[in-house]
């Protein structure tokens, strides 16, 4: 039961804290996780757009219109008790608006909803492959601060129609830069320290703990011979820690790379209610994860 919590718990903070801690205007990226001990494997495809509009010049005021989309490319090489062509293939698609704005001089507010689809799509868009998505959070931004050693804070709320979760999830985020060169972030869905090998601040190396994960409807669902408990979705939670690479080509522009190793995996047909009808992999396996992101 503990462990069963701990998986909705973070699934729901990656979900809810995944738009509103990024600071892209646009990225693409791609992920390969080889399963260790199996032939099973998993690709996926990501690209973003975040535009924020100025609604009026000077009063920190912006609307945001985001965009993103995934594609998840699952291979199921060993046997299993149904097809896994049903499954090969679950796609994200989430739009959202958001409001922005300065409370005072440190203090900025914003807001947030959306509606995501996530589903293998096998037919046309269905009510259950539908999540909406709200959010509200407060930032404390200290990082341009010149007077003593720049932080940030973000806290808030965020909640989804995601099944199995019916409740809010709190969002932390904390940024601290403890030397011209060390960074440290604590917070969900990632806690990592960064190291500037250079000046200028072109190359750095970082050590995280990090969540990731998918969700998917599967719109003709899938009976397992034996099990009561018919299978609704496809989902995946990770913890994973490793080590990562990035080098700036401008201040904005960079190359990123991650190399990790999993300390938790549940891949797993589920209910709505979160019970398992099928555990396609629970093994460790290495991770990795290369893009370009923008951002501001």
């Amino acid at each position: 039961m503990k462990l069963r919590l701990l998986s909705m718990v973070c699934f729901g903070l990656l979900f809810g804290t995944a738009v509103s801690q990024t600071t892209d205007l646009a990225r693409i990226e791609y992920l390969h996780i080889p399963f260790s001990n199996s032939n099973n494997s998993i690709d996926r495809y990501r690209a973003l757009v975040q535009a924020p509009i100025p609604l009026q010049v000077g009063s920190g005021q912006f609307l945001v219109i985001g965009l993103e989309y995934r594609n998840h490319q699952i291979n199921i090489g060993e046997p299993v008790p149904f097809d896994p062509n049903v499954v090969k293939s679950i796609q994200n698609m989430e739009a959202y608006l958001g409001y922005t704005f300065k409370l005072n001089e440190d203090w900025r507010l914003g807001f947030k909803g959306g509606i995501r689809i996530a589903s293998n799509l096998e037919h046309k868009i269905m009510s259950d492959d539908i999540i909406y998505l709200a959010a509200a959070y407060a930032i404390l931004d200290k990082k341009n601060d010149k007077e003593e050693k720049p932080y940030r804070w973000i806290i808030g709320l965020n909640y989804s129609t995601t099944p199995g979760r019916s409740y809010p999830l709190p969002l932390i985020n904390y940024y601290r830069e403890f030397h011209p060169q060390w960074t440290y972030t604590l917070g969900v869905p990632k806690t990592n320290i960064r190291h500037y090998i250079n000046t200028s601040k072109k190359d750095a190396f970082q050590a995280f703990v990090t969540l990731d994960n998918f969700f998917g409807n599967i719109q003709d669902n899938i009976v397992i011979q034996g099990n009561p408990v018919v299978a609704e979705n496809i989902s995946m939670t990770n913890v994973l820690t490793g080590i990562g690479y990035e080098h700036y080509f401008t201040e904005h522009l960079l190359l990123y790379v991650y190399g990790a190793h999993t300390i938790y995996n549940e891949f797993r047909l589920r209910d709505n209610n979160r019970e398992t009808a099928y555990i396609i992999d629970d093994a460790n396996s290495f991770y990795l994860r290369t893009g370009l992101k923008f951002k501001f």
